[in-house]
């Protein structure tokens, strides 16, 4: 998943958070660095309604984080749904308007870069949030260990696959996200760390892969009907890179009587709908990437830009290539944590999501519900 953040004219104290560094890079040379925030004004660009997070837990726990750490400044949530032109337009209207920064979560990597020469050029700094965005300058990025979230996901298939042989090798689908993305690429690799070995000695065939444009959860749902047509319904588990194109998988091998047949595997960001499907038996894990620490973490980043004109060397783990900047864009690189059945009640303890959500229909018949909700 990828985000976009900048601000230049505000400033903000905020505790520092444990756990993953930050990143960052100076925004951009405009603007004061006095202490007060009023009238500036930061707008956030998410991406897509089909990616759940980004509406029900980033936007909201950002402009929270904001709201805490500079009262007076005004955060405006915008949603491009799905439309990379569109969210280069709200780009182009924030700055006009004004804009004391941008955070971006960009809706393409590379139609992005536009939108980041342009900010770049009005000297409205960016904080790139999750997703990458290829071709411009950016400030920083905060995005969580991608390469991390594959290997988990990776690690998930291996065991799932386990009792492949050469003689009989499991049959999969590979259903990747937005084809260009830094994240897809990272999370493939992860992933090719323990499935490569497995096919290679023949106890894993890959029937189908294909890449998501947009991760959009209709396509991959195409994707998996075309599969299954190919296979004649003979496939034994897929492999995902998120959990809304594990739904699409999902609606796709449910019209065949295929669910909790079949597992789907991959899955991450801990949607509701996932952690229900989880409990059912139809998902079979889910990397949870705690919205609130990414929040906070722009945040934090946003009140150094504002501040200094400059994130602290001491807040970046690394960088992301994005074909523009060298080495990369600074980067602070977030921990992530794999969660299966047995474990999704870590969303509940850190408020992500509550039983009473999770335990709604089919999942409320589920033994873990029936426990929970008495």
């Amino acid at each position: 998943m990828r985000l976009l953040f900048c601000s230049r004219r505000f400033a903000v104290r905020l505790a520092a958070l444990p756990a993953a560094a930050l990143l960052v890079a100076a925004c951009g040379s405009g603007g004061d660095s006095g202490t007060a925030g009023g009238g500036k004004t930061v707008y956030m660009l998410l991406p897509n309604t089909t990616t759940v997070r980004f509406t029900t837990q980033d936007g909201p726990d950002f402009k929270a984080a904001m709201k805490k750490a500079m009262p007076d400044v005004k955060v405006v949530i915008q949603n491009a749904e799905n439309d990379p032109q569109k969210q280069v337009q709200q780009v182009e209207t924030a700055v006009s308007g004004g804009a004391s920064a941008i955070v971006l979560v960009a809706a393409d990597p590379y139609i992005a870069g536009g939108a980041l020469q342009k900010a770049s050029t009005a000297k409205v700094p960016v904080l790139l949030y999750d997703h990458d965005a290829r071709g411009g300058p950016a400030a920083a990025q905060v995005v969580f260990n991608s390469l991390s979230v594959g290997q988990n996901q990776g690690k998930d298939a291996a065991k799932v696959l386990a009792d492949g042989t050469a003689a009989k090798p499991k049959v999969i689908a590979r259903i990747y996200g937005n084809q260009g993305d830094y994240g897809t690429g990272q999370y493939k690799k992860g992933q090719d760390e323990s499935i490569k070995p497995l096919v290679s000695a023949g106890k894993v065939k890959v029937a189908c892969e294909t890449y998501t444009p947009n991760w959009d959860p209709a396509k991959a749902q195409s994707e998996m009907e075309q599969c299954l047509t190919r296979t004649g319904n003979k496939i034994d588990a897929v492999v995902v890179m998120n959990d809304g194109t594990a739904g699409g998988v999902i609606a796709a091998l449910k019209a065949q009587g295929l669910t909790g047949k079949v597992p789907v595997i991959g899955g991450q960001d801990a949607d509701l709908q996932a952690v229900q499907y989880i409990l059912l038996g139809y998902q079979y894990s889910t990397v949870y990437k705690p919205f609130k620490l990414q929040a906070s973490k722009a945040a934090d980043l946003t009140v150094q830009l504002l501040k200094n004109g400059k994130i602290n060397k001491s807040s970046i783990d690394g960088h992301v290539d994005n074909g523009f900047m060298k080495p990369g864009v600074p980067a602070a690189f977030l921990p992530v944590q794999d969660l299966h059945a047995d474990t999704v009640g870590t969303l509940v303890k850190d408020g992500v999501w509550t039983w009473k959500q999770i335990c709604t229909g089919p999942a409320a018949a589920t033994e873990t519900c029936k426990k929970e909700m008495g």
